[in-house]
């Protein structure tokens, strides 16, 4: 599988690396094939959350290929070995290699056949924020991105999420101001590789406010927004 490059059969006209996928889906995550780059995990997990699609997505995680199931209506997630194990590692290493509708189901679907060994079922949120944090992904993904202002949705909850200490003083503050990029990195503890890491995780976890009108919503004169 990894000597052909990931490649898995697919319908004539479609992209690399990308199965037969929902049309919305399909053109979302095509913005990245034509870049002349695939997809980053980051990036294609944002893509099945905002389209509530369940995707399979088969990563090369150390020395195997790892199947990814997202479930974003139930938010859950699968795979073949313990989350934990896989979200305890290295990270920032992950690739995708192929993205395709989810032939596995959730649990209490009528398709029991299909449903998976109910312990290796993870609860989404704290899977998207890890990879967040700590995944490949440096920069703010593309929807957040650009001249915007960020404040965190009240009411948010991220009861048992890790985090460092100086991004929960960020959220604090951010659950009281609206800031720009510059002034999150300004922060103490904070510079622009966690400002973007907490940012997409926010995002992520439905927690973050964009707005492109508020008077802070400005990059002028610093090139720190992409």
């Amino acid at each position: 599988y990894l000597a052909d490059g990931g490649a898995m059969p697919r319908p004539s006209n479609t992209p690399s690396r990308l199965g037969d996928l929902p049309e919305s889906l399909m053109q979302d995550l095509m913005r990245f094939e034509h870049q002349g780059r695939h997809g980053e995990l980051l990036e294609v997990l944002a893509a099945c959350v905002r389209h509530t699609q369940n995707l399979a997505i088969h990563v090369h995680w150390t020395d195997f290929v790892l199947t990814l199931s997202v479930f974003p209506t139930q938010r859950l997630a699968y795979a073949s070995v313990p989350l934990e194990q896989v979200l305890s590692g290295g990270l920032h290493t992950l690739e995708v290699l192929q993205v395709e509708r989810a032939t596995l189901r959730p649990p209490g679907d009528i398709e029991t056949a299909l449903v998976g060994d109910p312990t290796l079922y993870h609860p989404l949120h704290p899977v998207l924020w890890t990879i967040a944090l700590r995944g490949p992904r440096e920069t703010l993904l593309p929807e957040i991105s650009g001249q915007a202002a960020y404040r965190v949705a009240p009411g948010l909850l991220l009861n048992r999420l890790d985090m460092p200490n100086a991004m929960a003083a960020c959220i604090s503050h951010l659950r009281r101001q609206t800031c720009n990029l510059r002034e999150i990195c300004a922060l103490p503890g904070m510079d622009r590789n966690r400002a973007a890491r907490l940012l997409n995780a926010l995002y992520l976890q439905a927690g973050l406010i964009v707005s492109r009108t508020h008077p802070a919503a400005t990059n002028e004169g610093w090139f720190g927004y992409r």
